[in-house]
């Protein structure tokens, strides 16, 4: 067995092939490289910058990420970076607060009140968040250290394509001489490519029909010393401005990341911009200290850094040799915090999917196709949740006309009344049942409408309003079903 190790090393780093070439070493390239390696498989990795990354997003993991990490032999990699436990979200809503922490589970890990209510005791799942680069670089890290690995500091330019066929066998690169500063191009060979280079990905025009829709950004802000409502939950506040999502990713520091749609009149350059939003909208929207650690923040006058959010559902693909994952091929919009949860499942299926047991060549293209198809349709009972939630909430969230201000009402009323397991469980990547999502979102949308004819009958004209409650009804209805049945659809059955 050692000698096939070193053998395998070497053909490694002097022929550059492999049975495994992934091109980024981020959140999913990592991840699935470490698991492929775990099964024998001789892996190479390339990354075009092995410094420390510093990216706004991808620092909040869900506790059904944990697990799917843990699942991988990655767990140890959030130790040591300063990680911070997060046990659910505080929704503050219009100066109200309701905290929705993650549900109890039975000794299986299932949540036990999966259709109402909450649970007051017993054994509850936790999150993490950190600091993105030093969670990046423990991946890394753990990579270079195994033996079936060999990671390579080298920019992906094309792929490598068959003469008589369309089937990818390997990568061309550029390697900079860190001596010399001179770049010479290079080649990487593996039976199995594998892209993940993230949500600007050169590669997915030629592997995807779909295009990353982008209606928003994130704007982040760093805030020292801000305790926030609740100890190690998130906070979503949720006022007269778009939502701003706030949590701890360090002993000192807190996140705090401040949606601001494209082309909003708030944050044109006659209003001041981005920083005239935050600092008309946003900062009278959010409770002491929070606003004094934001002025505090934005005291250096500068535009604070930003990142798109994107929605780019998932796609099937047919390319023999290469496979698109990780944010190249899926994204959601980041409010929910499920990109690296969904990244860390999808690197469990499918490794599970291409164990050498059940595919023994990985230069078998058609097992790679049926595993590829098989993965599609499984990953649904997870991203299916995870997307869904993410686009869902975030329309309710940002609530821009009368009937989503009705639904916005409702979900903040389904939480004070103590609804909340599920839905956290939902969020948490925990709870994998799509009908119980659709039975959550129904009900919180028959919530609206009752609060809704509560608020109208009960009015100065009381009755004689009544059949403007009737067709606010239909309305409501029909706005909850324009959220979610066509996010549904696309992901369950397409």
């Amino acid at each position: 067995m050692d000698d096939t190790v070193e053998r395998n090393r070497l053909r490694r780093e002097q022929a550059h092939e492999a049975d495994v070439v992934v091109v980024g070493a981020g959140i999913f390239g990592c991840a699935i490289s470490y698991a492929l390696a775990n099964q024998g498989r001789s892996v190479i990795l390339l990354e075009r910058w092995m410094h420390q990354p510093d990216r706004i997003v991808g620092e909040l993991l869900q506790p059904g990420g944990v697990a799917a990490l843990k699942k991988l032999g990655l767990g140890h990699c959030l130790e040591d970076i300063d990680a911070i436990p997060c046990k659910g979200y505080t929704v503050l809503y219009h100066g109200v607060p309701t905290k929705i922490s993650y549900p109890t589970i039975d000794d299986d890990g299932q949540v036990i009140h999966q259709w109402h209510g909450s649970g007051r005791e017993g054994k509850r799942p936790v999150g993490r968040a950190f600091h993105h680069g030093r969670f990046i670089m423990q991946l890394r890290r753990a990579c270079m250290a195994h033996h079936n690995i060999t990671v390579v500091e080298t920019e992906v330019t094309n792929t490598i394509r068959s003469e008589v066929s369309d089937e990818v066998l390997g990568v061309e690169t550029r390697t900079t001489n860190k001596e010399t500063g001179e770049k010479t191009r290079d080649c990487f060979f593996g039976q199995l490519n594998i892209i993940a280079d993230g949500y600007a990905s050169k590669f997915r025009k030629g592997v995807l029909d779909a295009t990353p829709v982008v209606r928003s950004k994130f704007y982040a802000l760093e805030l020292i010393d801000c305790p926030l409502p609740e100890p190690f939950h998130a906070l979503v506040v949720i006022g007269n401005a778009f939502p701003v999502l706030l949590y701890q990713i360090g002993s000192r520091e807190t996140r705090a990341l401040i949606d601001v749609p494209a082309d909003i009149p708030e944050a044109s350059p006659a209003a001041g911009g981005v920083r005239g939003y935050i600092n008309n909208c946003v900062l009278p929207a959010v409770p002491e200290p929070i606003r004094s650690a934001m002025v505090t923040a934005l005291a250096d006058g500068k535009i604070p850094r930003s990142m798109p959010n994107s929605w780019l559902p998932p796609s099937k693909q047919s390319t023999d040799g290469l496979i698109l994952l990780g944010d190249a091929m899926n994204m959601r919009h980041p409010l929910t915090g499920g990109g690296m949860t969904v990244a860390f499942n999808d690197a469990v299926m499918l490794s599970d999917l291409l164990h050498p047991s059940q595919v023994p060549s990985l230069s078998d293209s058609q097992a790679v196709r049926s595993a590829m198809d098989t993965l599609y349709w499984k990953r649904k009972r997870l991203t299916g949740i995870v997307n869904v939630l993410a686009q869902a909430l975030y329309a309710l969230f940002a609530a821009n006309d009368t009937q989503l201000r009705a639904l916005q009402r409702g979900c903040f009323g389904y939480f004070e009344r103590g609804m909340t397991d599920a839905p956290a469980g939902l969020l948490g990547a925990i709870l994998q049942r799509p009908v119980v999502l659709a039975y959550h979102f129904f009900s919180v949308a028959f919530l609206a409408i009752w609060m809704n004819a509560c608020e109208v009958v009960g009015s100065v004209w009381g009755i004689w309003k009544a059949p403007l409650a009737l067709i606010d009804m239909f309305l409501i209805l029909w706005k909850a079903c324009v959220v979610f049945v066509p996010v549904m659809w696309r992901e369950a059955c397409r």
